[in-house]
């Protein structure tokens, strides 16, 4: 075996050799481009964006060189494979088209090739042909797999299936045949075909259809492209009863051809312009729009406009004109009279492919605006107005103004400008509500001291400019300041002094005065303070001088940081009189006038081993009067206290000297600020019996008595409230008086008289009251309602009760306790009459007098049976009427 591979190891060298010799003896292959003229045919004019027109076909040398393609006509490009496509849509007008193609090679060797594009409509049905040739007689395009041996070979970079075009609308019959889709293998092995994607088993459905057994491809319908423009189909082959035996799956493009099947829209029914009657030629109206559902790539959606009718057709019949791609409607005659001629109606046509195909028209209606060829004129040349001073933002005046051109339009619209007068820009002229008249308005406030009268210069324009030249009209509008009587006025209005706080009253702390605008009233004014919480000032009314009215204190709280600001008036004799307000703000210097204090004022501390105490010390002044303190003990205080400054001087450190009983002391400090100001400070010192720093004491002392005091206090309180009680029980067991009884027992009642009577009755009327309780009196167990008892206890009435099912019981016991109750009146008792005992004394109630004697009884006895026998005394003891 290892002979045998030696010698093919050998042939295989010598053969390599003969094959380098041989390719030495070869001329080298040069790059070149097979032809310098290309020719490449279209069915149609209107070129689409993409369009394959052919292939610049080149020797590359197997591969060895590579090509650059550049298109000197930028509606052309050429790929890298010298394929020429359409880079944007254009038609050819002539019927033809020639450009330049520049081609570099890979040695930089240049060469120019001239393309062709010409028109040669074809006879056919299918509007688009696949560019590829194929093999064959067959009339049908066979398209093959890509690796097949025989019909489309794939190429060195990508193998590229063109599309196929079915045209839109075909009359059948179907099903048609579009191509037939073979597999290399199909002469060793029976291939099954079948197609995948939308319009074969997705949806829309089973619109092509395939021949599983030769692969013919077919079209079931007519197509419409306005539904679907193409199809992308997936083609499949595999041998009958293998499943290894399979080819790749391969795109077929169907791309449906547009045909002319739908007529252009205009987007509106009628359209509506204006045009001013002044402008001139190719003024710009309005534009119409059309659509067109054909494909926009194609002439069936090329649309072309143009006007077929003018109404009316004067003054001339061609007023208007239209651009027939874009549908831009402008003035073609500049000799437009709105007065002649208001209004014009156009009928407007589009048709598709380029004008000759179908077609559809549309309203436009173009009015006639008026021409700004009249200026507005202003009412009067002169106008005079008054405005007060010292105020603004308000109307001064308005200007009418009249204008010839059509109303509520921009020729008749006005606008103003003030050009001459304006000092300052006090004024603003501005255009009414209406639209025409024109507005004074005073922006700025005036002064008439400084200026009393304004002559103003105002034009006015309209909105839109004029069509021929005009003049602009122009008024006059004096405008007088009227003087009115304006408030003083202080300067400055705030002023600043500054003075001692301590200023003697009645010294003059400065002269703030105020002066009058209205210099030719020669007014007088009068100053007043501003009354306020601190008072401290006083101004003379006539000279503006400010005096210190009570002492002022810089430490006042109210103040901040030692200002104290006061309001002053000048009111001056005008009339009505105006007040001006200034604001004196007086600065306050500080000085010593407040000795330092403790701020502590009472301590606690311990009589054994006591801690020391830390006493702060402040001072009201500023810091100038202030720290370093110094302290110092006065009278018996040196003898069990020692007090010294602390570190910084701003505290007291106070020792118990030795140890005091418990007690409350008082501890004088006099201290000194860094000036020798001093005060004496009284500190409230309680000593308790107590060791360290916790000063706690015991309450034993209670308002500076002892225990045994307050206990003593305690029961002479309770024995006095004893005898208070003793005597109160003493006095209830004393005699009760027994009172007199409540009537007497010859008491004659008088009888009422009726004196309106007018039948018979008894001539004596007066009855004895006592025959009426004889009956009564003889009952057993019925007490004289005329008598006082003495011997019944008071009756003790039930209050209300809460609870509304005792509400009976309630009136039963009330009402027993109201028969017992020997205070009520007699006529309030209940009386029975009822009563069949024995026989009447009195014969009749004739018999019953008031007075045997026929005079009057005496009831003043009734005035003593209290407040309830009130009324009753009134009526008997009133005296007798005259």
């Amino acid at each position: 075996m290892g002979t045998y591979r030696v010698l093919a190891l050998g042939l295989i060298f010598l053969l390599q050799a003969f094959t380098l010799g041989s390719c030495k003896a070869e001329e080298p292959c040069q790059p070149r481009i097979s032809s310098k003229l290309f020719t490449f045919n279209v069915d149609r004019a209107h070129l689409e964006k993409g369009r394959r027109l052919g292939r610049v076909l080149y020797d590359d040398c197997g591969g060895q060189h590579r090509f650059l393609f550049t298109s000197k006509d930028s509606r052309f490009k050429v790929d890298s494979d010298g394929t020429v496509l359409i880079k944007r849509p254009f038609i050819l007008h002539e019927g033809r088209k020639i450009f330049s193609v520049h081609a570099w090679d890979s040695n930089g060797r240049k060469f120019i090739v001239r393309i062709r594009v010409q028109l040669k409509p074809q006879t056919s049905h299918v509007e688009n042909v696949p560019t590829e040739q194929f093999d064959g007689s067959e009339s049908i395009p066979v398209l093959e797999f890509p690796w097949s041996s025989a019909g489309l070979k794939r190429r060195k970079r990508e193998w590229v299936i063109p599309p196929i075009t079915i045209l839109e609308g075909g009359m059948g019959p179907f099903p048609k045949d579009v191509v037939r889709i073979r597999s290399s293998k199909d002469k060793e092995l029976v291939m099954e075909y079948w197609i995948t994607g939308p319009g074969a088993n997705e949806p829309p459905k089973d619109i092509f259809t395939i021949d599983k057994t030769s692969g013919q491809l077919y079209v079931t319908q007519p197509l419409d492209r306005e539904k679907c423009a193409t199809y992308t189909l997936l083609a499949h082959a595999k041998a009958v009863g293998s499943s290894l035996t399979k080819e790749d799956p391969m795109e077929v493009i169907i791309k449906v051809g547009d045909q002319n099947d739908n007529k252009p829209v205009f987007t509106q029914h009628v359209y509506t312009g204006s045009v001013p009657e002044a402008v001139g030629a190719d003024y710009e109206i309005l534009s119409v729009t059309a659509t067109d559902a054909d494909d926009p790539e194609t002439s069936n959606a090329a649309l072309r406009y143009s006007i077929i009718s003018q109404d009316p057709a004067l003054p001339a019949k061609d007023m208007f004109a239209i651009n027939p791609t874009t549908g831009q409607i402008r003035l073609n005659n500049g000799q437009l009279d709105k007065k002649k001629y208001p209004q014009y109606t156009l009928t407007v046509q589009v048709a598709d492919m380029m004008g000759e195909g179908y077609s559809v028209t549309c309203t436009a209606v173009i009015t006639v605006t008026d021409s700004n060829d009249n200026a507005p004129q202003f009412d009067q040349q002169n106008y005079e107005a008054t405005v007060p001073e010292n105020q603004k933002d308000f109307e001064v005046l308005r200007l009418p103004v009249t204008d010839v051109d059509d109303p509520e339009t921009p020729a008749w619209f006005t606008k103003f400008k003030i050009i001459q007068g304006n000092d300052g820009n006090v004024f603003n002229v501005s255009t009414a509500p209406g639209g025409l008249d024109g507005v004074v308005t005073l922006i700025k406030e005036l002064d008439f001291e400084k200026k009393n009268k304004y002559t103003l210069m105002v034009t006015v324009e309209n909105e839109a400019p004029f069509a021929i030249p005009l003049p602009t009209a122009t008024a006059t509008v004096v405008v007088n300041v009227q003087d009115k009587n304006e408030a003083p006025v202080f300067n400055p209005r705030e002023k600043h002094v500054s003075v001692e706080e301590n200023l003697a009253v009645n010294e003059i702390v400065t002269q703030y005065t105020a002066t009058d605008p209205d210099t030719r009233m020669k007014q007088t004014i009068e100053y007043r303070m501003v009354p306020d919480q601190l008072g401290w000032l006083a101004i003379n009314k006539t000279t503006g001088y400010i005096a210190v009215k009570s002492k002022m204190d810089r430490e006042e709280s109210s103040l901040i940081d030692g200002k104290y600001k006061a309001l002053v008036l000048a009111v001056d004799n005008g009339t009505p009189p105006t007040t001006g307000t200034g604001t004196l703000i007086v600065d306050l210097k500080d000085v010593n006038d407040n000795a330092p204090t403790i701020d502590q004022r009472e301590i606690r501390i311990c009589n054994k081993d006591p801690e020391p105490v830390l006493l702060s010390v402040s001072d009201k002044d500023g810091p100038q009067f202030g720290p370093p303190f110094r302290v110092e003990l006065r009278d018996k205080s040196r003898n069990n206290w020692t007090a010294k400054m602390n570190e910084s001087n701003t505290g007291i450190i106070l020792t118990l000297k030795e140890q005091l009983p418990r007690d409350k002391y008082n501890v004088v400090l006099r201290i000194f600020d860094n000036n020798n100001l001093f005060q004496d400070n009284t500190l409230a010192a309680e000593v308790c019996d107590c060791t360290g720093k916790d000063a706690t004491c015991d309450d034993k002392y209670v308002a500076g008595l002892e225990l045994p005091g307050i206990l003593g206090i305690l029961a002479a309180i309770l024995l006095l409230l004893l005898l208070v009680l003793l005597l109160l029980m003493f006095l209830r067991r004393r005699t009760r008086v027994k009172k007199e009884p409540l009537l007497q027992d010859d008491d004659i009642r008088d009888n009422i008289y009726y004196y309106d009577e007018e039948g018979g009755g008894e001539e004596d009327q007066d009855y004895d009251l006592s025959q009426i309780h004889r009956g009564l009196d003889n009952r057993p167990d019925v007490f004289r309602n005329d008598v006082a008892p003495t011997f019944l206890a008071a009756p003790q009435y039930r209050p209300r009760p809460a609870n509304p099912e005792d509400i009976g019981n309630f009136i039963d016991d009330n009402l027993k306790a109201a028969d017992t109750d020997p205070t009520a009146p007699p006529y309030d008792s209940l009386l029975v009459f009822d009563y069949e005992g024995g026989g009447s004394d009195a014969g009749s109630l004739s018999s019953l007098n008031s007075s045997s004697s026929g005079e009057d009884q005496d009831y003043n006895c009734l005035n003593e049976w209290g407040p309830r026998f009130k009324k009753l005394a009134d009526m008997y003891g009133g005296g007798e009427e005259d």
